[in-house]
């Protein structure tokens, strides 16, 4: 499966014979993470909170191509995007085990990724740099197999959209 997550409204070219699954955050009612650990300990692999995020995050599990769009705000993704990335913790268990030398959570039933993503917003150099640590540490523990970042102005996100779903037809 291949996602594309999204938190501006985007129109798609169509992609002739890949199948993608389209979300645009702002379409969905996804509560913050409350840090109870519920997914971990009370239902495995669940979110105790019953809202949209249910809905999602066990397609970033299943989703072997991503393509986030998302605004940098400070060097973070913008609150839409962090939201739905934290209420992911379902897909990966309480167990820790090294990867590389470092403690990582196992992945619950979570395919390994090629992931890109496109970052907007007015960004100084300083938060572009922080924005590429952030996404290489989370490349580290959401087991993505290649990541790669495309800093675009605002309005050109849907040409680098397009671009990206290019790259998809090759494969």
């Amino acid at each position: 499966m291949q996602l594309i997550m999204s938190d501006i409204q985007l129109t798609l070219p169509r992609v002739d014979n890949k199948v993608y699954k389209y979300i645009n955050l702002l379409d969905f009612k996804i509560h913050n993470c409350v840090g109870c650990y519920g997914c971990w300990t009370k239902t495995p692999g669940k979110c105790v909170i019953r809202d949209d995020a249910t809905k999602i995050y066990p397609l970033i599990a299943k989703s072997e191509r991503l393509l986030y769009v998302t605004r940098v705000v400070y060097g973070c993704y913008d609150v839409p995007m962090k939201t739905m990335l934290e209420r992911a913790l379902p897909i990966q268990q309480a167990f820790i085990h090294l990867v590389k030398g470092e403690a990582h959570h196992v992945q619950r039933d979570v395919k390994q990724k090629r992931t890109t993503i496109i970052a907007y917003g007015e960004l100084s150099q300083a938060e572009k740099v922080i924005f590429q640590q952030l996404v290489e540490r989370n490349a580290h523990n959401m087991h993505f197999a290649s990541v790669e970042v495309i800093f675009v102005e605002e309005e050109h996100i849907e040409v680098a959209v397009s671009k990206e779903l290019a790259k998809w037809e090759m494969f």
